[in-house]
């Protein structure tokens, strides 16, 4: 593409430092360790200063990365110089319709490969992971049943309203998951369509789910799988064809683009024997009125049948250039350096007095770059609005979308308000500490200074 930049086809400098920095042999990283490893992508926002209740400015330490993450500066300078064509998508036969198109499809061509599809699978876009696993609800056949396990964020516990919902207890491991799932499908008590909705990585504890084993029970038993990615994509590689998914479900605002566009990825025959997700303009092939007045519509298959209006062209080549700029950083080191902050933050969670990392798995499960931790005797919301307004720590305070679950973490009852602040001495909410590619090392030793500085307060 004219627009295309030269980073699209080379790595950037940091990611060239990162392509031979050295491996790391120490189990626990130290400061040392951590800074042999790959350097951070550059993002943007490293230079941004926020004020303090003291009327001071500091730089600000971005560590809500699982809500939203920071834009890769690969990804903002490719946007930028695309901005100067921009033109209407599948609608003009102008140059810059006709490149703005062209760049629509080139970009999912890019997170088909990104996610290693099927030859035969599609990509639609979306606004985000909630509106894919909508979208997929909307095509579910009639009498399709679901399951899900509880401790999924409300993004895929929510969607499936219209269909049979078999909600499945939080397993205490990977392998306490895929016996769950094994007894509820054979529980069956028809062969009809039925579908698992699972996560890749918990947003409240990071952990690892085993997907490729529970794909492998549902397909046994004639079932489809879809992988809410959300969490797992900014991290780790996703390919379809090795868990064996039939559909995957990310958001391009948690993998380092802005501009709010989403995929839905997978099997194109439940979509496309399903009613639009959208009626509207691009999604009809044809309307005819007819003479009693009514309208006879033929409707487009493929991605088209679900992506009416106006497409987001800005962020979908947004979401493509992230995904390009993480393939060519190379994910393994990626996830080493990872690793080693996710070493170092837990570790000097483990050293403070009274912190508590959240958990379903174990201490020792593997997990992505997303903590959830309680402090004894503070509540996690003045926790961290102090962390913002003391020390310019940007964190997250709730039950974070996934209500079930930290109740189940935090030995609440189900049936509790979602409410900052304690009940009978149980905390109904926690602190969530995440991180990316391009966190700097500092910004972990901020948190674990900060944290000391007010656990010392009230000691």
């Amino acid at each position: 593409m004219p627009f295309a930049t030269a980073a699209a086809a080379a790595c950037s400098t940091a990611t060239a430092t990162a392509c031979t920095a050295a491996a790391v042999t120490a189990p626990v990283p130290g400061p040392a360790a951590v800074s042999s490893l790959a350097e951070p992508l550059p993002v943007l926002g490293l230079d941004v200063t926020v004020p303090l209740a003291s009327g001071h400015r500091v730089p600000y330490a971005a560590l809500d990365q699982a809500a939203s993450a920071p834009v890769l500066r690969q990804v903002w300078d490719e946007v930028a110089e695309y901005a100067p064509y921009y033109g209407s998508v599948h609608r003009g036969a102008g140059h810059l319709s006709r490149l703005s198109t062209e760049l629509y499809e080139d970009a999912r061509e890019t997170v088909a490969r990104f996610l290693d599809c099927r030859e035969d699978d599609q990509v639609v876009f979306t606004r985000a992971t909630t509106d894919s696993l909508n979208l997929l609800a909307s095509a579910l056949p009639a009498g399709c049943r679901v399951y899900v396990f509880e401790t999924e964020h409300h993004a895929a516990l929510l969607p499936w309203r219209g269909a049979e919902v078999t909600l499945l207890d939080a397993p205490g491991g990977p392998a306490a998951a895929v016996a769950a799932l094994e007894r509820a499908l054979t529980a069956r008590e028809d062969d009809g369509p039925a579908l698992v909705c699972v996560t890749g990585a918990s947003n409240v504890t990071g952990e690892l789910w085993p997907v490729r084993e529970l794909a492998a029970v549902a397909h046994a038993h004639g079932a489809r799988i879809v992988l809410d990615a959300a969490q797992l994509a900014p991290h780790r590689p996703v390919s379809v064809r090795d868990l064996d998914v039939d559909w995957v479900a990310l958001s391009g605002h948690k993998l380092y683009a802005p501009f709010g566009a989403g995929v839905l990825a997978g099997r194109a025959d439940w979509l496309d024997a399903a009613e639009p997700y959208l009626a509207g303009g691009g999604a009809s092939r044809q309307v005819v009125r007819r003479e009693d007045g009514g309208l006879d519509v033929e409707w487009h298959t493929g991605p088209a049948r679900h992506e009416a209006g106006s497409p987001n062209v800005v962020g979908v080549h947004a979401l493509a250039s992230a995904c390009r700029a993480l393939t060519e950083a190379s994910p393994a080191l990626l996830a080493e350096r990872e690793q080693a902050l996710l070493d170092r933050l837990t570790e000097g969670l483990a050293a403070l007095p009274g912190v508590r990392v959240l958990s379903l798995f174990g201490d020792e499960a593997p997990r992505v770059g997303v903590v959830s931790f309680v402090v004894d005797g503070r509540d996690s919301a003045e926790l961290a609005e102090r962390l913002a307004s003391s020390h310019g720590i940007g964190v997250r305070a709730g039950l974070f979308c996934a209500h079930p679950l930290v109740r189940h973490l935090l030995g609440g009852r189900r049936d509790e308000a979602a409410e900052c602040g304690e009940t009978g001495g149980s905390p109904l909410n926690a602190v969530r500490a995440s991180f990316g590619v391009g966190t700097p090392v500092e910004h972990v030793d901020r948190l674990l200074s900060a944290l000391a500085d007010l656990i010392h307060e009230t000691a």
